[in-house]
């Protein structure tokens, strides 16, 4: 259950790579409901953070922590990279794969991994190489991939970066039904447009720090500070 992994808690959690400070420090308090919508200039540490919160960044300081012992977190959460890997097999068996990692059988994970094809409109491409699918098809079956073990939490890095208006609208679609059933989503986006319509919650991050966290009607309709109010007009922020 979603509820029993949180709050997930930072305190002066930083992440540091040769000796610079990436990200952090950070206090923060993530509640088990809704989506987190991360935004931000470029460089500011978007996906640093998210991999901290998920685990994949390995911090210089402070600590994490979930209400449930964090092997356990690990085991209930996923990850959605911007430019995803694909596996050199077929569509179907990508989506497969993290079933098998657990030992459901094959067959039962291929008949998973199809009803999942079919919801992300890949259902007639399930034996067609993944490397040759466009950048779309991609981001689709990165998502159907980390949602077929129905995590609790799923994290998105710029999911929609690159696709066209009809791909996009398509996966906001699949996690706005997959936060609705809820799964907890904490994810980045440089689309203002997008966020506006996904985000219970807004964290704005500038030089590595949040900047800003609180409802999302609220910083959109008047941000705290002269950073963020110039980040939502579109000026240069540094």
């Amino acid at each position: 259950m979603t509820q029993q992994m949180f709050p997930l808690v930072a305190k002066q959690a930083l992440v540091r790579r040769r000796g610079k400070v990436l990200v952090g420090p950070i206090d923060l308090t993530l509640a088990g409901q809704g989506t987190s919508i991360v935004v931000g200039p470029n460089g500011a540490g978007k996906t640093t953070l998210l991999k901290m919160l998920h685990g994949i960044a390995r911090m210089g300081g402070g600590s994490l922590d979930w209400a449930c012992p964090m092997e356990q977190a690990q085991q209930r959460q996923a990850f959605v990279f911007q430019t995803p890997i694909m596996m050199r097999r077929p569509v179907v068996e990508n989506i497969a794969y993290p079933l098998q990692l657990i030992g459901v059988p094959r067959k039962e994970a291929r008949m998973r991994a199809a009803q999942w094809a079919e919801r992300i409109n890949l259902g007639d491409a399930l034996d067609r190489q993944a490397m040759l699918l466009s950048g779309g098809e991609r981001q689709k079956l990165a998502l159907a991939r980390a949602l077929i073990r129905e995590p609790d939490v799923l994290f998105l890095d710029e999911p929609c970066a690159s696709l066209d208006g009809r791909a996009t609208r398509e996966i906001e679609d699949i996690l706005q039904e997959v936060a609705a059933a809820g799964t907890r989503l904490i994810m980045s986006t440089h689309n203002m447009g997008q966020a506006q319509r996904l985000a219970d919650e807004v964290l704005f991050v500038l030089h590595g720090r949040i900047h800003e966290f609180g409802p999302a009607k609220a910083f959109f309709a008047g941000p705290k500070t002269p950073q963020a109010s110039a980040f939502l007009r579109g000026d240069i922020v540094e």
